[in-house]
């Protein structure tokens, strides 16, 4: 079907631009959406500001809230940026294509990924974004198109996901569906739960689901799942209909083991069935790139055209984030990493062992950057509500900054998140202050 209206009408008369089968049809949601709110992940730093009007200007606190590598870390090397504007002055500040650059998808798909010839994948199966959140928006963008057609459908996520997650997919009209989970096990999906969660939808509203998540390493709660569980559940996934299965590996190049292995999910999945896979990766973690906005999806042809057409009317990706990549693919990427990845394992290590010398209930990976913390005997005995009244009074109190589980969903309302995105000697301090003010309760 053309997009353009064949029909060639009078110019003294409107016209629509598709033609009259193509329009979109009127529909009220937008008026019946709730408010969404601002991330408290970037405003909650503010509140050591408190602490310091108590105990002074000078009073040393500790921001485990962030997982922001480029704030509490080195960040992205200066000889990266340097390279990286280098090539923007060779590059020019001309458009590039919706999809980034040739070069940049060239080097993702045969330097970073290193597909395997037996997948078909190669630069054409590559798409930049600016940033991780375009990358989720465009994505859910096209689920919405290439999968269901419809709005009103659902995109599923744990039971207690990253809070972006929660808005992000309701901004463009899916709804967000928590599945069943429980805490002894991290919330994490089961098979089980992936049925429940198809036969839900369906009883509300007729709703299909148009897309699942799968994130490893785990933002709020640190926890890693084996290449092979995710694999299955992708597989389930696919079983029960669901159009997509999105894996979000932001995270998985900030690991002490092996980072995640996109050949191997590939090859477990037929010609037919990798189309609906998509897969999203960046600098932001690995090399600490927060304000630089790179990432990028991995996906079918067919879904990188999508993506690709519509952002060349919206958002266009960056060339400078390109060139942060290309230039940490030229130094090698685990070794342009390493002043982030470094760190960070060797504070996880510290994590874990001081939280289980400490007796504290929680949940620590493999990789990531977060610790997931049970604060229901500090909750009992002060009288606190949940964990959002916890962190204010460690924050106004003892000046350690967390984020509160209950911003990411209900079930996480007794449990912080600790981010050990520091320097080793600075998580180990951090540590003790937030034991302090959790036995001060």
């Amino acid at each position: 079907m053309s997009v353009q209206n064949p029909v060639v009408t009078s110019l003294d008369s409107p016209e629509f631009v598709v033609s009259e089968e193509a329009l979109v049809p009127v529909n009220s949601y937008p008026s019946t959406q709730i408010d969404i709110p601002a991330s408290k992940m970037f405003v909650i730093k503010k509140s050591l500001d408190v602490y310091r009007q108590k105990f002074g200007a000078d009073a040393i606190v500790f921001d485990a809230s962030q997982g922001d590598g480029g704030a509490s870390l080195p960040g992205v090397p200066k000889p990266l940026l340097e390279r990286a504007q280098q090539l923007q002055l060779e590059h020019g500040t001309g458009y590039d294509f919706g999809y980034g650059t040739d070069l940049f998808r060239k080097k993702t798909a045969e330097v970073y990924w290193q597909f395997a010839p037996e997948t078909g994948y190669g630069p054409q199966n590559i798409v930049a974004t600016d940033g991780g959140r375009d990358g989720l928006i465009k994505a859910y963008q096209a689920m919405i198109t290439l999968g269901t057609g419809r709005v009103g459908d659902a995109l599923l996520v744990s039971r207690v996901p990253w809070i972006s997650y929660n808005w992000g997919p309701y901004e463009v009209g899916q709804n967000v569906l928590l599945a069943p989970g429980q805490e002894d096990s991290a919330w994490q999906y089961t098979e089980d739960a992936l049925a429940a969660s198809v036969e839900f939808s369906e009883k509300h509203g007729h709703r299909k689901i148009a897309g699942m998540v799968i994130t490893s390493p785990d933002n709020p709660t640190g926890n890693t799942l084996p290449m092979q569980r995710q694999i299955e559940l992708a597989r389930k996934g696919l079983e029960l209909g669901i159009p997509f299965i999105l894996f979000d590996w932001i995270y998985h190049r900030v690991t002490s083991g092996q980072s995640a292995d996109i050949n191997q999910v590939l090859n477990a999945f037929s010609v037919e069935e990798r189309k609906r896979l998509i897969f999203l990766d960046g600098l932001t973690k690995s090399l600490g790139a927060s304000n630089i906005r790179n990432a990028h999806l991995v996906a079918s042809e067919q879904v990188c055209k999508f993506v690709s057409n519509r952002a060349s009317h919206s958002v266009l990706p960056n060339f400078y984030g390109q060139a942060i990549a290309l230039a940490a693919y030229e130094q090698g990427f685990d070794k342009a990493a390493a002043p982030i990845v470094g760190p960070t394992n060797a504070s996880r290590e510290i994590v874990r062992k001081f939280l289980k010398e400490k007796g504290y209930k929680h949940i620590i990976g493999d990789g990531g950057y977060y610790a997931f913390i049970h604060t229901g005997p500090a909750l009992a005995h002060s009288g606190l509500k949940d964990s959002e009244a916890f962190t204010s009074y460690i924050v106004e109190n003892y000046g350690i900054a967390v984020i509160p589980g209950i911003h990411f969903s209900k079930a996480g309302k007794d449990w912080v998140r600790f981010s050990y995105a520091l320097p080793p000697e600075k998580t180990e301090k951090a540590l003790v202050r937030f034991d302090e003010a959790f036995r001060s309760l």
